[in-house]
């Protein structure tokens, strides 16, 4: 089936969505600041000086769920086409809901691990169920387990990234933008809407959340883009073999904030602390331990995103004459970056 809209009309939506989040973040500022749900400074664990309020998860999700239903509303409004974006969004806004809470309230790490496991878990039958795993294996159990596996992860990355003034909310609208070229090219229509929707949401909480920021995505906002993400890069289908090629894609595009979290959790289990605690020894703290300021910080780490991205999309375009030689580079480029972050002192 050819695609039915040209990639000018994907665009549009994408700059709708950006200046739709970009104006309704304000409102949702003053509401955090009223209610008093802010990121007080903590020497230990934080850099800013000021306290910053919270809740501006909920604006990406609003603008998300309203350019997504609304799009839907406007060019293609049927049962099945809804279906299917629910399946994608009901989940994140179910784990966006207990995000919001651990912002206002807090919650202990093992309940969140839990509720994302049983939401992958519910994730991983729904496309198991309907067919809609773009990449599959003959075992339904290994579908599963890979399944709930990459879920879980990908929220902890997107969650344990947002760390930095720009870092997480740039790097995922690149990521998004990657997989959106990629999607529309394999003529997967609901992917690349959501995909570049994500994109412009991002792209719209960004002008609030650059350096200095005047606002935190929060657990709502990082869980919610990580269900988005990771539901995403599990349907969209490459059409790459051998079979590693296609496992490569999503691996690349998500290569940066996977970096970020093993170095993290390596360097606190090295330390004896728990991975869950939180600290200044992420990809942006060691950076700015190199002598980079915090403009500069993101923008490099929007700069590896770019340069997996690109891997990835490489991957796809030419997976017989380049994806193998692209695959090892990438691995190797990777494990050199998580050697070298980790022989820069975690803390102080």
């Amino acid at each position: 089936m050819l695609m039915s809209y040209s990639i000018a009309q994907f665009f549009l939506l994408g700059f709708l969505t950006m200046v739709f989040v970009g104006v309704i973040t304000a409102p949702i500022r003053k509401l955090a600041l009223r209610v008093e749900a802010v990121d007080a400074p903590n020497l230990a664990r934080k850099i800013q000086k000021e306290p910053v309020p919270y809740l501006g998860g909920v604006a990406i999700a609003i603008g998300i769920l309203a350019a997504s239903y609304g799009a839907m509303l406007a060019v293609d409004f049927s049962w099945e086409t809804v279906k299917l974006a629910s399946f994608v969004l009901l989940p994140a806004v179910a784990i966006s809901a207990m995000g919001l809470w651990d912002d206002l309230k807090g919650l202990e790490p093992w309940p969140r691990l839990v509720a994302q496991t049983f939401t992958g878990i519910i994730v991983a039958v729904i496309l198991t169920v309907t067919d809609t795993m773009g990449f599959a294996f003959d075992s339904h159990i290994l579908n599963y387990a890979i399944t709930v596996l990459w879920i879980v992860g990908v929220c902890n990355s997107i969650n344990f990234f947002d760390n930095h003034d720009g870092g997480a909310a740039g790097t995922v609208a690149v990521i998004t933008l990657f997989l959106f070229f990629i999607a529309y090219d394999r003529q997967q229509v609901l992917v690349s809407a959501l995909a570049i929707v994500t994109a412009g949401a991002t792209a719209g909480f960004l002008l609030w959340n650059r350096h200095p920021a005047k606002i935190y995505m929060g657990d709502a906002g990082s869980l919610f883009l990580g269900i988005i993400i990771s539901v995403l890069t599990i349907r969209l289908s490459p059409g790459v073999v051998p079979a590693y090629k296609s496992l490569a894609i999503p691996l690349f595009l998500m290569a940066t904030p996977i970096l970020d979290t093993t170095v993290a959790v390596i360097s606190r289990l090295y330390r004896g602390i728990s991975p869950f605690q939180g600290g200044r020894d992420h990809l942006s703290h060691r950076l700015m331990r190199k002598g980079l300021n915090r403009r500069i910080t993101a923008f490099t780490l929007w700069g590896f995103a770019g340069i997996y991205g690109l891997i990835a999309t490489a991957i796809y375009i030419w997976p017989d004459t380049w994806g193998t030689q692209l695959t090892i580079f990438g691995a190797i480029t990777w494990v050199s970056m998580l050697i070298y972050f980790l022989r820069i002192p975690s803390e102080g």
